[in-house]
């Protein structure tokens, strides 16, 4: 792990305000977050406690109603759309509870299609594609369809996609919530392994077993960071 001075991920004060009827929800109050390259975190916490927010502000889906965001030393919080989505797509890879896969584009393509915004040449293309996908091993199943797939395989081509980039982290939003404890695990084992060989992976979870997997846990209880889990 890099423990330069610099972290990959720097909140400052961030607060997420929804207005609703002209009432105010405090989804995120006073974020203070730092998370440095090669580092797997967990944000962990009772539904509701403002973990999907968070994790949609690291992935620039979403901006903060105030505070900073700096993403590899550049502030972000507050970018235009176009290079909001620019940034996300050479910097960060998502990995989706619901898999988010194109049911009519075979893996091979599934995977390969956020690369076609990046200008990549076929060949470029080819190479970053078939590498993702021998790294979850289903470089067997490229020429097949979502629907041929298990579940679990379906997440794995999921970790493909992300991992095609080459992004400076991967942000996991419930990554085994569709599937079941033997699937999960593996998808958690294969994490792991994409971490020991060198990835940045953010994950949030409601599962304390899989939280244990990660490196460190960020509690998360009424949109502030607690020391220790609140029973509830």
């Amino acid at each position: 792990m890099n423990n330069g001075s610099t972290p990959l991920i720097h909140l400052h004060d961030v607060t997420k305000v929804f207005l609703t009827d002209e009432v105010e929800t405090h989804a995120l109050s006073g974020i203070h977050l730092d998370i440095r390259t090669g580092e797997y975190v967990s944000i962990a916490g009772p539904s509701g406690c403002g973990k999907s927010t968070l994790l949609s502000i690291l992935g620039l889906l979403d901006t903060p109603s105030r505070g900073n965001y700096a993403l590899k030393g550049n502030e972000v919080a507050n970018l235009s759309f176009p290079d909001r989505a620019r940034i996300r797509n050479r910097e960060i890879g998502f990995i989706f509870q619901s898999f988010n896969l194109i049911g009519d584009l075979t893996v091979y393509e599934n995977v390969e299609l956020p690369l076609t915004y990046r200008g990549l040449s076929a060949s470029e293309r080819k190479q970053h594609v078939t590498e993702a996908l021998e790294r979850v091993g289903m470089g067997h199943r490229a020429k097949h369809l979502p629907s041929q797939l298990s579940g679990g395989q379906q997440q794995r081509v999921a970790v493909a996609r992300a991992l095609a980039g080459k992004p400076a982290v991967l942000l996991a939003d419930e990554p085994t919530g569709n599937l079941d404890s033997r699937n999960g695990e593996a998808v958690m084992d294969l994490l792991k392994e994409l971490h020991a060989g060198g990835a940045t992976i953010c994950m949030v979870t409601h599962d304390e077993r899989f939280a244990q997997h990660a490196e460190r846990t960020v509690h998360l209880f009424d949109g502030h960071i607690v020391e220790e889990p609140i029973a509830v």
